[in-house]
């Protein structure tokens, strides 16, 4: 077995480089996988996390086989689990929210989140919506993009910290999301788009498809979408809060597609 060696950094870049210096290796001969991609945690201050790779001792040779994320780009939003095993994302942090319980997190959740959205943008409207599953708040007006940031990170960081301040005393936890002029919706419509056609590929090819890295609300989203798909199961793979999202077809269920194939034509 090839001996392997980890590296880490701020970023993947330089965590290579690190690696580079290290093995004395020039940057275009070296084999690495990327483990993670690191974060910058919430506002770039809380929960950052470094970029880690592995490596090649000699820097020769293939690193260990993983899942290619080819197959998402970005402007797609960009250990398998057995079948049965239940899946931690499709988990309910509350089955109903009880309007009367929903009072006192919502005024607390609005407050939270006024502060914080006026010390980014101004003349902004945050409008409140109580379902039976969650507690919705939805801004408008102001400097959107700002308070979306690049592929919603902002948006996620400001979700969390309000997340944290409405349930942080309570008996009852409430499931708190932000949306910014419907960035959140749309983005969940384009993710149940893309998980049906990743999901119709893998069944057409026989081999997995993997998701680049994604939140748990993203991963939450692919799940819930494909679970009900005889054809293909999902597993979130990695650590931290972004995580891989792989989706495997079912034994057969290529073979069946083909004769299906066969017999229609």
């Amino acid at each position: 077995m090839a001996p392997f060696l980890e590296y880490e950094g701020k970023s993947v870049d330089s965590a290579v480089q690190k690696a580079c210096e290290e093995l004395n290796v020039p940057r275009e001969r070296i084999q690495y996988d990327i483990i993670s991609y690191g974060s910058t945690g919430i506002f770039g201050l809380v929960g950052a996390k470094q970029a880690k790779i592995r490596v090649v001792k000699d820097g020769s040779g293939d690193p260990p086989e993983t899942e290619s994320t080819s197959d998402v780009t970005d402007n797609e939003l960009s250990s398998e689990r057995e079948p049965n095993r239940p899946r931690e994302d499709e988990i309910p942090v509350q089955a109903t929210v009880d309007p009367a319980q929903a009072e006192a997190a919502v005024n607390k959740g609005r407050e939270a989140l006024e502060q914080i959205v006026n010390e980014i943008t101004d003349d902004t409207q945050i409008e409140v919506n109580v379902d039976r599953e969650r507690i919705l708040f939805n801004v408008s007006g102001g400097n959107s993009a700002i308070l979306i940031g690049k592929r919603g990170q902002t948006l996620e960081a400001i979700q969390y910290v309000v997340d944290k301040i409405v349930n942080r005393q309570n008996e009852v936890r409430f499931r708190v999301q932000i949306d910014v002029e419907d960035y959140m919706k749309n983005r969940r419509a384009n993710l149940r788009d893309l998980a049906e056609r990743l999901a119709e590929k893998s069944k057409r090819t026989g081999k997995p498809v993997t998701l680049g890295q994604m939140n748990a609300h993203d991963r939450r989203i692919v799940h819930i979408t494909l679970k009900n798909d005889s054809g293909v199961w999902t597993q979130s793979r990695g650590d931290g809060f972004y995580r891989k999202l792989i989706i495997f077809p079912k034994k057969g269920s290529s073979r069946k597609r083909r004769q299906r194939q066969t017999r229609s034509g």
